[in-house]
């Protein structure tokens, strides 16, 4: 049986709410080329944590993490003004606010760059709860940064849905018992991830409506937030 309209609705960052994967792998490219073959989309399966843990495991060790950072900053401050919401998001959890959900940020990415871009496009204001990629020593798919986001909201497992684009992100979902739709984004999905994900679907734009399909028509006397 499928369960009530959800009272938190977390989201991952980068391929949810903004529209920045092709910009992160070019970035990552960049990174680890004198290191390293460049990274293709898959590597958005399993993006997890902050940088520096995907890039040890990537060159099998510390070596070379230091200067592949470095190049990362270096793109980053030079490209970063290009990462854009995609269309339409600030409409959408304008909508979900009005049906009185808590909305909550659950991402890899660091704090600084995480509260840089949600200030540049207006988003910060949408969300309760931030969790980012160093604010614990664990990361997706571990579903601590999760826990610890229903914690502070008040919230069940039960009453949570998560969005996301990343095997990570479904795989950290399951681990704590919350409903997961996984966006595409245009890659392959392993047939074990998408039989944990609740839904899964081709963009954004669809990963909303499946979210606003959990609710039934707001109240016309419902004042907006």
């Amino acid at each position: 049986m499928e369960r009530p309209a959800p009272r938190a609705i977390v989201f991952d960052l980068d391929g949810t709410l903004l529209d920045s994967l092709p910009l992160v792998l070019r970035a990552f490219g960049h990174a680890l080329e004198p290191f390293a073959e460049r990274p293709t989309m898959d590597i958005f399966a399993r993006l997890g944590g902050p940088p520096a843990k995907v890039f040890n495991d990537l060159l099998g060790g510390e070596s070379n993490v230091a200067a592949a950072l470095e190049r990362l900053t270096e793109f980053n401050r030079d490209n970063g003004h290009l990462i854009r919401p995609f269309d339409g998001i600030g409409d959408r959890l304008e909508e979900l606010r009005r049906r009185s959900a808590e909305l909550a940020v659950w991402t890899g990415r660091d704090r600084e760059t995480t509260l840089a871009l949600m200030n540049e496009h207006g988003l910060t204001g949408y969300f309760r709860e931030v969790v980012c990629g160093d604010d614990l020593m664990s990361h997706k798919p571990d579903p601590e940064g999760l826990i610890e986001i229903l914690r502070r909201l008040g919230a069940v497992p039960s009453e949570a849905l998560l969005v996301g684009d990343a095997d990570v992100d479904v795989r950290g979902g399951a681990a704590c018992g919350v409903e997961t739709i996984l966006i595409r984004n245009g890659r392959t999905i392993d047939a074990a991830v998408q039989e944990l994900a609740w839904r899964t679907v081709d963009s954004p734009a669809d990963a909303f409506a499946a979210v606003l399909s959990r609710f039934s028509a707001p109240s016309e006397n419902t004042v907006e937030g």
